[in-house]
């Protein structure tokens, strides 16, 4: 089984973020970057079910250099190969119609990935690579099983989940709990400084959405502690200032 895994890599979710360019890009001074979180469930799915099944893993990553540590992480949790293609994840679609045109080429029995991005929290990435393939496409997946050319698929709805059969080859959005995020071993880092990273430069240049700006959360105001023998005040602040009954 040839399965790809497409792998972001965003700021750490501790770091405190700033803007730059009149607030219309990240400012990326002193900023960690890791693998998205959901990626990583979606990795270390397909690591499982390399080893159960046999075949091969490759991580694919549309950025910079800069992204490359994360790529290489990837390679240390199991992956074999890595793909980057050399261009900014400027929007959904362009980072969509990279992933198409690498699998186009190769032809993958399963295409894994975050149901979403923690950055932008698109969740469109998947769906728009299914329509430009031609292939099914399901998010947000909890739980994966391979039965021949089957993938037995549970996904989480509204009020519930739903399970589901589809065939192979299909792209899938996921989350926990599919797996457990694996953390790599010094055999496995060792063994990523010699797995193979292909840089390919990008396709097309379909970027359809420009930022105009993005705006920081504004601040947290100050704590009132209350009494606990002062439910009436308590009660009127919520009415009054927050205006949440």
């Amino acid at each position: 089984m040839k399965i790809l895994v497409c792998v972001t890599s965003v700021p750490d979710t501790i770091t405190k973020i700033t803007l730059t360019d009149n607030n219309t890009k990240l400012n990326k001074a002193g900023v960690q970057f890791i693998t998205g979180p959901y990626d990583d469930y979606a990795l270390s799915r397909a690591v499982d079910l390399k080893e159960q099944l046999g075949g091969t893993v490759t991580v694919l990553n549309v950025g910079g250099a800069d992204a490359e540590p994360v790529i290489r992480k990837c390679l240390a949790v199991g992956a074999d190969d890595a793909i980057r293609v050399n261009a900014e994840p400027t929007d959904a679609y362009f980072v969509a119609e990279q992933i198409a045109a690498i699998a186009k080429e190769n032809n993958y029995d399963l295409i894994l990935m975050g149901r979403e991005s923690i950055d932008y929290n698109g969740g469109q990435v998947h769906g728009i690579v299914g329509e430009l393939l031609g292939l099914p496409s399901i998010s947000p997946v909890m739980k994966l099983n391979i039965e021949g050319t089957t993938a037995q698929i549970t996904r989480e709805i509204e009020g519930g989940h739903e399970d589901l059969e589809a065939s192979l080859p299909l792209v899938l959005g996921c989350q926990e709990p599919i797996a457990e995020w694996k953390i790599p071993n010094m055999r496995g880092i060792m063994s990523a400084r010699t797995k193979p990273l292909k840089v390919v430069e990008p396709t097309g240049n379909d970027t359809l959405t420009q930022v105009s700006s993005y705006e920081l959360p504004p601040a947290r105001g100050a704590c009132k502690m209350i009494p606990a023998e002062e439910a009436e005040t308590l009660i009127k602040l919520l009415r009054t200032e927050a205006k949440v009954i």
